[in-house]
């Protein structure tokens, strides 16, 4: 099968061609999740973002009238869902992981198992790196969300305006704003890094 334009496939979308809508999902879901794991952290949590986002995009694909790329489109998308994310889970009640369980063979330690953590995986990471994701995971999400967007997706500040649906002079600011954040976070680690 020829390769067909995001435009193409949007418009067979709007028509019903579920394949359509398929293909265009294929094209974009690594990207989507990158994306989306780049701002959680977390595999579950990124899968969900995806999966929320594209269901949302299926729905309102017939509305879309192509103004910005779908791209774009897809990470205002992305970026919202990850938002409400966080606000279900800013309202979750949480459950203590030194909480005893109480079973009929008496009281046990609750035991959690990290299935994202490979210790040989771990080894291999640059400390600097982890540095620098662990203090980007500390920022409010909407400067993490600009931060993931500018230097890790490398999208332009006009991109970045379209999908969050800002003026650029706004982009701009929150960007200038999210990377002083970032290297105030930073600052305590000066045998990783140089901030002079």
């Amino acid at each position: 099968m020829a390769y067909l334009d995001d435009a193409v496939l949007i418009e067979r979308c709007q028509k019903g061609d579920r394949s359509a809508f398929d293909e265009l999902i294929g094209r974009h879901q690594d990207r989507a999740y990158k994306y989306a794991f780049r701002l959680t952290g977390n595999t579950e949590e990124a899968c969900d973002v995806v999966g929320d986002a594209f269901v949302r995009v299926y729905s309102a694909l017939k509305n879309f009238k192509g103004q910005s790329a779908f791209s774009t489109w897809l990470y205002r998308i992305l970026t919202n869902c990850f938002l409400d994310l966080r606000k279900k889970e800013k309202n979750r009640q949480t459950t203590s992981l030194e909480a005893v369980l109480q079973t009929p063979e008496g009281d046990v330690t609750r035991q959690i198992e990290d299935p994202d953590r490979n210790p040989y995986e771990e080894a291999e990471r640059n400390s600097r790196e982890d540095r620098v994701v662990e203090a980007v995971g500390q920022l409010p999400e909407y400067q993490r969300s600009m931060i993931t967007m500018f230097h890790v997706e490398m999208l332009s500040y006009e991109e970045i305006a379209e999908a969050l649906d800002l003026p650029i002079g706004t982009v701009k600011s929150r960007l200038n704003r999210a990377r002083l954040s970032l290297r105030e976070i930073l600052s305590g680690d000066e045998e990783l890094f140089r901030l002079g």
